[in-house]
């Protein structure tokens, strides 16, 4: 079968018509493919914007958790009596109290001066430190224990022991100690939590 001229002429408008359908569906299918990219990349752009505001609730919630902490441990700090200046005579008196009220046949003490624990010059709050050189005469050796735990528990301050030496004493009948059967010396250091002024 042969095509013609007058065949050829026939065909030109479905032909020019089916090319215009395959082009207007080839314009769609690209802006298909375009809008379907656009869609992507905003969806992965709320993704990204969801994940961060995610991330700084969290950062938000644990900073909120930390404020808390710090607040209940300055509260109980305050509570003890750690917070604050230094209290000497309350300290004295409450060495005073556990040796007598324990039965401690003897006791000497020296406090030195207190220095700052912290060397950063911007913060708001600062350790300080008072050193306490102890000696003891003791009954027996759990005396020393009774001691250190009573001052730890009763004084105004946070009392870290750093060395204790204990050793048996030799008998003094003379004396007004002579029952002591044991000696200790002990190192401490007594700490107290103070507000300073920020440098700017």
């Amino acid at each position: 079968m042969k095509v013609t001229q007058r065949d050829l002429q026939k065909l030109w408008l479905p032909l020019l018509a089916a090319l215009g359908l395959i082009s207007l569906a080839t314009l769609l299918a690209f802006a298909t493919h375009l809008d379907a990219g656009k869609a992507e990349q905003e969806r992965n752009s709320a993704a990204a914007q969801k994940n961060q505001i995610e991330q700084r609730l969290r950062q938000v919630r644990t900073e909120e958790q930390e404020i808390r902490e710090r607040t209940e441990l300055l509260l109980h700090l305050r509570a003890a009596g750690i917070t604050g200046e230094e209290r000497r005579l309350d300290w004295m008196e409450t060495l005073r109290n556990a040796h007598h009220e324990l039965g401690i046949p003897g006791m000497n003490y020296e406090f030195g001066a207190q220095t700052s624990l912290d060397s950063a010059q911007d913060t708001t709050q600062a350790w300080f430190s008072s050193p306490l050189h102890l000696q003891l005469r003791l009954l027996h050796e759990d005396d020393l224990l009774r001691f250190l735990a009573r001052i730890q528990k009763d004084a105004s301050a946070l009392v870290i022991i750093r060395s204790c030496k204990l050793s048996p004493l030799t008998r003094q009948p003379d004396t007004r100690e002579a029952m002591a059967g044991f000696g200790a010396e002990c190192d401490m250091q007594w700490l107290t939590l103070r507000q300073t002024p920020v440098r700017k």
